[in-house]
């Protein structure tokens, strides 16, 4: 049976530097961003049932997704953001089942508990950084003014979310070379079987 170790935390987190250690684990890293982008691509059931709950000023002219016109309206506010969930898990949990079937896994999840992924893990991780960290990272990796990635960050659930959901929490707040350190050791004791 295959091992699923659940990453999570909230957006700007620095999670994903994370899974530069998957291979030296042994573990498989499938990357829930990508199989949500898989879901939503031109043609898919997925992109028509967000376009039932969102309407046709989601779609660029081509008719695939235009990822900046939705944000824009389902990070507005919570209910609608609670609706984008709801309309896309149930695709992106149908593309995890089938990638984690064979290996061990390092299952990268913004969402884990929320779309109730984290009920086929063996054990979750939550990263979680200080909110100054957060923006920075944000307006780098999306290229987003300041406004925007404070729009993202208050759209996500709170860190006291994550610390009553998950099994280890993780603070990236050092250099990432500490954060890894720390993350590995974690890795290490799940693999393990141990309890830290």
């Amino acid at each position: 049976m295959s091992i699923i170790i659940g990453l999570t935390g909230p957006t700007g987190s620095g999670k994903s530097s994370a899974c530069k250690l998957c291979e030296s684990y042994g573990l498989k890293h499938v990357n829930c961003d990508l199989l949500a982008r898989k879901a939503v691509e031109k043609g898919s059931e997925g992109l028509k049932a967000l376009v039932n709950a969102f309407g046709n000023e989601i779609l660029n002219q081509d008719c695939t997704l235009n990822r900046k016109a939705l944000a824009k309206i389902a990070f507005s506010d919570t209910a609608k953001t609670e609706l984008l969930n709801q309309t896309i898990f149930p695709f992106i949990r149908k593309l995890v089942f089938e990638e984690t079937k064979d290996s061990n896994v390092l299952l990268d999840a913004p969402t884990l508990f929320e779309s109730n992924i984290d009920e086929i893990c063996f054990k979750t991780i939550a990263v979680l950084s200080d909110k100054n960290n957060r923006i920075k990272r944000i307006i780098e990796r999306d290229n987003l003014t300041n406004e925007e990635a404070l729009t993202r960050i208050n759209a996500g659930k709170t860190d006291n979310f994550y610390k009553d959901n998950a099994n280890y929490i993780i603070y990236n707040n050092k250099t990432e070379e500490e954060f890894l350190k720390e993350f590995g050791l974690v890795l290490e004791s799940i693999l393990k079987g141990e309890n830290l």
